[in-house]
């Protein structure tokens, strides 16, 4: 769906071999700023969630579709998500609340490979030091979602 920050099915395998962690690569702009079109993230599958954290889980409508979203507040047997990105859309403001065994995973980091044309060394120690980050938690998110 446009809007929908994805996550590619390779990271669906993984989950379903039974390994605690694997990898997902994020796909559209939804979660712009903190994770963007191209990132790599490392999923901790079936991890507790709690509000403010960066989720995979399935599409409530497409369930093949793996989706990137916060999860902002818990609202029942499910998730309030939103994208990080209000432009974007693709969240719970258009699906609704998603149902807790939708939620696949929390994202603890996030791997930003390099840009095409990157190759000043000045570009190259910027990226290596931004390359490999943790994905924190927005304990905000709530707060947020309240003022909309």
């Amino acid at each position: 769906m446009p809007g929908d920050a994805g996550a590619t099915v390779a990271g669906d395998r993984a989950r379903q071999r039974g390994v605690a962690f694997g990898p997902a690569e994020v796909t559209g702009p939804s979660m712009v700023p903190t994770l963007h079109h191209g990132d790599v993230l490392l999923v901790h599958w079936g991890a507790r969630v709690r509000p403010g954290d960066v989720v995979v889980l399935r599409h409530p409508f497409q369930q093949d579709l793996l989706v990137v979203k916060r999860a902002a507040e818990r609202r029942g047997a499910g998730w309030w998500v939103l994208g990080d990105n209000a432009f974007a859309g693709g969240d719970s403001t258009d699906y609704g609340v998603v149902p807790q065994d939708l939620v696949l995973g929390r994202v603890r980091f996030r791997y930003r490979p390099p840009r095409a044309g990157q190759r000043s060394p000045l570009a190259v120690v910027r990226w290596a030091l931004s390359a490999v980050r943790p994905v924190p938690a927005d304990r905000s998110a709530s707060r947020r979602l309240r003022a909309r």
